[in-house]
């Protein structure tokens, strides 16, 4: 999901430039194959297998995931959303940045620490069409906070847990002390993602007025480590619109021993 990459905090844009982001958030959320609509996630072995509902043989090959059937011939191949192909000869593998137009459906290729799987994305999923939109707080200029960044060691590693319990390592770019207004300092460990940093974290509003822990993007610091952490930006996870995403938990020390409360709340669902 794109996010606009805007990260204008000053106390005078606050309200603005949150108000551009929430609703660009919320368009991407709700769009018809957008974070809401992913109906299923099938994880793959080596052996051809019927999926519920899914046409075609479905297995993990050596190049991506592979699938066989005459009910595939035909069918639009899509590389990053354009048309690039379609299925031929009862066969199709699927690679990186792939789906197949399925009908009104798409099925995407989805891989995590080399395990591969098959995700279906509906419009017409229940998720998607009982979503009313994001609870959020009202933003706050006074969680604009100027946080300082210290890099990792080359040889540091951070571990991750997934939602659904799978473990794994990623390569944390550093950790930020955030001083809050009244004096007291917490930490963040961040990883590197597209040119600016990203945190996983939880804080005390988690369980009652927000979903279980969110994400937050900052920009990268500058040559004297500074960063901007804007909490009226932190956002909800994939897995906050759907079951069948595989989110990471915050790492160990990202639980804020505070109520956090700015940026998104909850999903907003059709009573």
């Amino acid at each position: 999901m794109a996010l606009p990459d805007t990260f204008a905090s000053s106390t005078d844009s606050v309200s603005s430039d949150w108000a551009t982001w929430h609703e660009a958030r919320e368009r991407s959320t709700s769009s018809p194959f957008g974070l809401a609509s992913l109906a299923a996630t099938h994880w793959l072995t080596a052996v051809p297998e019927q999926l519920d509902s899914v046409p075609g043989l479905w297995h993990a090959g050596l190049d991506g995931i592979v699938s066989e059937g005459s009910e595939l011939n035909g069918l639009t191949i899509l590389q990053g959303g354009r048309p690039v192909g379609a299925v031929t000869d009862n066969t199709v593998t699927l690679m990186s940045g792939q789906d197949i137009e399925w009908g009104d459906r798409r099925l995407r290729f989805f891989e995590r620490d080399g395990a591969l799987a098959l995700r279906v994305l509906d419009p017409e999923a229940p998720t998607r069409t009982q979503l009313r939109g994001i609870e959020v707080f009202e933003p706050d200029p006074a969680l604009v906070l100027e946080g300082s960044f210290s890099p990792s060691a080359p040889n540091s590693r951070l571990e991750i847990t997934a939602i659904d319990g799978h473990v794994s390592e990623d390569l944390p770019a550093g950790v930020i002390a955030v001083p809050f207004p009244d004096g007291a300092i917490e930490t963040l460990t961040v990883t590197a993602e597209r040119g600016g940093l990203h945190a996983v974290f939880g804080d005390e509003t988690n369980g009652t007025e927000t979903y279980g822990f969110r994400f937050i993007d900052m920009p990268a610091p500058d040559a004297d480590g500074h960063v901007t952490v804007d909490f009226n930006r932190a956002y909800l996870p994939p897995c906050a619109f759907a079951d069948f995403y595989v989110c990471p938990l915050p790492p160990a020390g990202n639980r804020l021993s505070r109520p956090i409360r700015a940026g998104e709340k909850n999903v907003r669902l059709e009573q």
